[in-house]
């Protein structure tokens, strides 16, 4: 198994492909897989294009990060890793949700390497009492499949899903309920007592082709607070999709794939 060992933490990664890298960087609890699961049917028949997945410090299989105390220095680690695995190259950033938050912060000393970025339901404010996010809204459901599951899976089910079926509960379990299993939750409790960047974020404009991709019914993040910074990407794409919460990658999948696949196009059109 591929493991980069930082000052910091030894992080666990998979690449797949070659050409261009594109750093993948899941949100809070989950780990790789998330951002595999959704990204990976969009190279199918796309050439090009090197994947990076990284296991964020204190998700999934990457260890010793225990010294590793805030937001701060979680972004530290993950710009260390990106200078050991593509020293100098030229690359793309996709981020979830926290690792949306954790590109945003890259971003501010790696403008010239950086060829685009992808927001998927990012994280714009990290104090959970000062977004503006929407009630927690079941959209659709499948009460034969529900039934299926036991009390507290379909609660859970419930809680962070508005599209409640067979396909939505094999890939929320697969790409993103497996990997929270598997996260420290007393080290993420620790960093979440420092969430906040020490410093500002989105101060600078960033003139690369960039899309954000938000739920109207994300009652996690919200989408309004995204349209704070949206001044700052002139070639940004800014969708709101109905029918889709924190996880849009999967209850909007079609929507996401042809919105990821325009934004490449438009990558691969500025490189020429």
């Amino acid at each position: 198994m591929p493991f980069c060992q930082i000052k910091k933490a030894n992080i666990y990664y998979e690449v797949i492909g070659t050409g261009t890298p594109i750093i993948m960087l899941h949100g809070f609890s989950p780990d790789h897989r998330l951002m595999k699961g959704c990204m990976e049917p969009i190279f199918d028949g796309r050439e090009g294009w090197k994947r990076i997945y990284l296991d964020l410090p204190g998700m999934g299989r990457t260890t010793d990060y225990l010294t590793i105390e805030n937001s701060d220095e979680m972004l530290d680690a993950v710009i260390e890793f990106i200078n050991e695995i593509i020293p100098n190259e030229p690359y793309l950033l996709v981020g979830e949700s926290y690792g949306g938050y954790l590109a945003r912060g890259i971003m501010r000393n790696s403008m010239e390497q950086l060829l685009g970025a992808a927001f998927i339901c990012p994280l714009i404010i990290p104090e959970k009492q000062h977004r503006t996010v929407p009630e927690h809204l079941v959209i659709r459901e499948d009460p034969i499949f529900l039934s299926t599951l036991s009390q507290q899976e379909k609660e859970d089910f419930k809680a962070h899903q508005v599209v409640l079926d067979s396909y939505n509960w094999q890939r929320y379990t697969t790409e993103v309920l497996a990997g929270c299993n598997r996260a420290d939750q007393d080290f993420l409790e620790k960093i979440q007592q420092s969430y906040h960047f020490s410093f500002a974020v989105d101060q600078q404009s960033f003139g690369m082709p960039s899309l954000f991709l938000l739920g109207k019914q994300d009652s996690v993040v919200g989408y309004k607070d995204a349209f704070s910074i949206l001044e700052m990407y002139p070639r940004a794409t800014f969708a709101i999709l109905d029918i889709a919460g924190h996880n849009l990658q999967i209850e909007q999948a079609d929507l996401f794939k042809n919105l990821m696949s325009e934004w490449l196009d438009r990558v691969e059109g500025e490189m020429g």
